[in-house]
């Protein structure tokens, strides 16, 4: 694996109220890498890339992409760094009222100028690899759900980014689907040799798709580790949480 870090986060903290959701936590994720952060719902998961993407100031840390330290931006900064971020929403979040080409082409028209036949170039390219061809003139409302997350991968790899966030990509569809969604990721990584952060409650799409997998719990990473390492933890909250189990801690207190 490249050894080149892409994302440096150290002893970051947020703090809402009087809730600490992330507990002065480190992570490194390496250049081309995809890094899975699972952990059960609430527990800040989709806080992190907030940060990462600027959405959410952290209460304390560093944050480090590509070299640059990015808490103190401004949103000149941010907005010249976003050109190379992309990301795919939960919910897809396309944009209702423009077609699944415009949707494509959104980030490309937004950041760049660049001639229209090479922006439905791009479009027509993307839509292809995402086994869509041929869908430009679709409106949102026409697609399914499965559908719609591809439009939305499409979307985020349109600006040719070096750095993509997955946020529960595969939340909501059926299996099949889900494992459809999860080898494009890989597909993706493979092709353009992005870095890739993903978070999910997904096993299998961690499988699938993660070549390491952090796991967040009560505001801490508890392991890191490769999907083996994590498949073979002996870490009582890891096992419990990818096997399914209720993890309760009075039991792991070390009187048994």
């Amino acid at each position: 694996m490249n050894k080149e870090i892409m994302i440096k986060i150290r002893q970051l903290k947020i703090v809402f109220g009087d809730k600490t959701v992330i507990d002065n936590i480190d992570l490194d994720v390496y250049k081309g890498e995809t890094l899975a952060i699972i952990g059960p719902s609430g527990v800040g998961k989709s806080t992190i890339t907030k940060v990462l993407d600027g959405l959410l100031a952290p209460t304390s840390g560093s944050v480090i992409i590509d070299g640059q330290e990015i808490t103190g931006f401004d949103e000149n900064a941010w907005n010249e760094i976003r050109k190379h971020m992309g990301v795919v929403f939960q919910y897809s979040a396309l944009f209702d009222f423009l077609t699944v080409g415009g949707n494509v082409a959104f980030g490309l028209n937004q950041h760049f100028k660049l001639p229209q036949e090479e922006i439905d170039a791009k479009v027509a390219e993307l839509l292809d690899l995402v086994g869509m061809p041929g869908t430009e003139e679709l409106m949102p409302a026409e697609l399914s759900g499965g559908m719609k997350k591809r439009v939305g991968l499409a979307r985020a790899l349109a600006i040719d980014p070096s750095i993509v966030f997955y946020d529960e990509p595969t939340s909501g569809l059926d299996p099949v689907m889900t494992m459809t969604i999860s080898k494009l990721i890989r597909k993706m990584q493979q092709k353009f040799n992005v870095t890739s952060l993903l978070v999910t409650h997904d096993m299998e799409s961690c499988y699938e798709c993660a070549d390491r997998i952090a796991m967040l719990y009560k505001g801490k990473i508890v392991q890191i580790g490769t999907v083996e390492e994590i498949k073979n933890s002996s870490n009582p909250i890891v096992k419990a949480f990818i096997n399914g189990w209720e993890f309760k801690e009075e039991e792991n207190d070390g009187s048994k």
